[in-house]
C-alpha cells in the first residue's frame, strides 16, 4: 500500500488549521471603532469616556454631535491644557467625523468658546 497521499493530506489539514489560527489572529489584531461618549455622543463632562478603554494606534474614534454647536479640533498637550486651539490644529465640523488615532497621546477639544473649559475635551492614550 502506498500511504503517501494520506500522509499528504494530513499535511495539508494541518497547514490549513494553521492558516486559519493565522487568519484568526490577524482579524483580531484589526483596528478598533469606538463612538466617541457612546449614544450620548460628543458633548460636555465626556472626559470620563475613555475610561477602561483600550485604544491602539490606528484605531477610530467616531465625533457624533450637532455641527451647529460644536466641532472636534485635535490639538497638543499645551493647547489641550489651555482649551485653545491653534490656527495648525486640525479641526473637524461635519457632525459625524471619523479619527484615526496616533500612537501615544491624542487631544480633542471643542474649539467653541467656553465649551472646552465647560468639559468637552478627551485625552486618548493609544498603545
Amino acid at each position: 500500500m502506498n500511504y503517501q497521499g494520506r500522509c499528504s493530506a494530513r499535511q495539508a489539514i494541518v497547514v490549513a488549521a494553521a492558516l486559519v489560527s493565522l487568519l484568526v489572529q490577524f482579524k483580531t489584531g484589526e483596528a478598533a471603532v469606538f463612538t466617541v461618549g457612546d449614544t450620548s455622543g460628543w458633548s460636555f463632562n465626556v472626559q470620563s469616556w475613555t475610561d477602561g478603554k483600550k485604544f491602539k494606534a490606528g484605531d477610530t474614534l467616531i465625533f457624533n454631535y450637532d455641527r451647529s454647536f460644536h466641532n472636534v479640533a485635535v490639538v497638543g498637550v499645551n493647547e489641550y491644557k489651555s482649551c485653545t486651539s491653534s490656527p495648525s490644529s486640525k479641526a473637524y465640523s461635519s457632525g459625524r467625523d471619523r479619527i484615526k488615532l496616533s500612537k501615544g497621546k491624542n487631544y480633542f477639544i471643542c474649539s467653541v468658546p467656553t465649551h472646552c473649559n465647560s468639559g468637552l475635551n478627551i485625552a486618548v492614550d493609544a498603545s
